[in-house]
């Protein structure tokens, strides 16, 4: 029997044995010759995916977002390509308490700018299902309307456990929709309180949203939700109760310094009947102009920029240090030896970085 290269299907020569010195080079440079053309054929595939996703295709980019979900090893070579193409879109953050009508608002402000023509993309970030790990998917139920509308695009994203109400990968996502010409980026949070302060560190403008008739709403809110909000709405404006909320979120409010002149505005909407969302996108571009203006959202971005870089540094250490099956065992050994007292935590932490070459 003829031996073969292993992976390349090529076959030695007869009289060659794998344990002769040449064999072992043919091995070696046929190994190489397949490793570069498999990279070829990977960067010109993401290369020709990338250009589909700059030109909206809904397909490319529903696969690039599934890929950065699952951390695919080509996600980061994608989102390398469309960066430069990235940094056009504006991105609003609508988060409050479950009940308060999220999901039908941002359905609604999405399809206001539709009317003007501008280019939507809508992240829903669902709880994750107990079940499955994904997203629940009631917000895209909700917004099937747009279905038929090849300018907006919409995805459910799942918090797959992250109490600050954010998917791992929604930085990223907004990020790909830029890159996909959508020039208002609309996210949409698990409401779950003070946690929220996350999507502040993403979203240019925060729109907290409120209703009337949930209890002391303004009197349990912490402090931190009422500093990251950039413009307040009272949904469901037409309830009772709607006046006493209104008036106790002012004088809330008047107790929060103005940001750089900014003092946020209260609206009332009813976004199952449409009523004051024209309002409310009015109110999102008037903010966009003041801090434009300033400077504000550029010291942001910069902000923004310099926590995310240093959580991609984090990432990438602790794939490195921990990544793989042997990682996640040897740091289940050392978990299990902090534990019951045999070894200390900074030894343990010393232990890991040791053996990664870190320490």
């Amino acid at each position: 029997m003829v031996p073969s290269v292993a992976g390349s299907g090529a076959r030695l020569p007869r009289g060659f044995h794998l344990a002769d010195g040449l064999g072992q080079e043919i091995i070696e440079r046929c190994s190489s010759a397949l490793q570069l053309n498999h990279r070829e054929h990977m960067h010109r595939n993401v290369k020709e995916w990338a250009e589909r996703v700059r030109k909206g295709d809904v397909r490319a980019i529903s696969r690039a977002i599934t890929a950065i979900e699952n951390h695919a090893a080509e996600a980061e070579e994608l989102l390398r390509e469309v960066f430069p193409a990235t940094g056009q879109a504006y991105l609003t953050g609508i988060t409050g308490a479950p009940g308060t009508g999220k999901s039908t608002l941002v359905d609604r402000l999405a399809a206001c700018y539709r009317k003007r023509e501008e280019r939507v993309g809508v992240v829903a970030v669902d709880p994750t299902s107990p079940y499955s790990g994904g997203a629940i998917l009631g917000d895209r139920i909700r917004m099937q309307g747009h279905a038929g509308d090849s300018g907006i695009f919409i995805r459910s994203m799942a918090t797959r456990g992250f109490l600050g109400g954010l998917a791992r990968a929604t930085a990223e996502v907004a990020l790909l929709l830029d890159a996909a010409g959508k020039r208002q980026v609309l996210i949409e949070t698990v409401g779950v309180g003070q946690d929220e302060i996350d999507i502040v560190r993403l979203a240019d403008c925060v729109v907290v949203v409120l209703v009337p008739g949930l209890g002391d709403d303004i009197q349990n809110m912490k402090a931190g939700l009422m500093e990251i909000g950039d413009i307040f709405v009272l949904n469901k404006a037409d309830r009772e109760g709607a006046d006493r909320l209104e008036e106790q979120l002012r004088a809330m409010l008047s107790l929060v310094m103005p940001r750089d002149g900014w003092r946020p505005p209260v609206l009332r909407t009813v976004a199952t009947e449409n009523r004051g969302i024209a309002e409310l996108a009015e109110a999102i571009g008037e903010f966009r102009r003041h801090f434009e203006a300033s400077g504000e959202r550029h010291k942001k971005h910069v902000e923004h920029w310099k926590n995310r870089l240093v959580e991609m540094v984090e990432s990438r250490l602790l794939e490195k240090v921990l990544g793989g099956k042997e990682g996640e065992a040897k740091l289940r050994e050392l978990a299990t030896e902090v534990a019951e007292r045999r070894m200390d935590p900074f030894a343990a932490v010393s232990e890991i970085l040791k053996g990664s070459g870190e320490g």
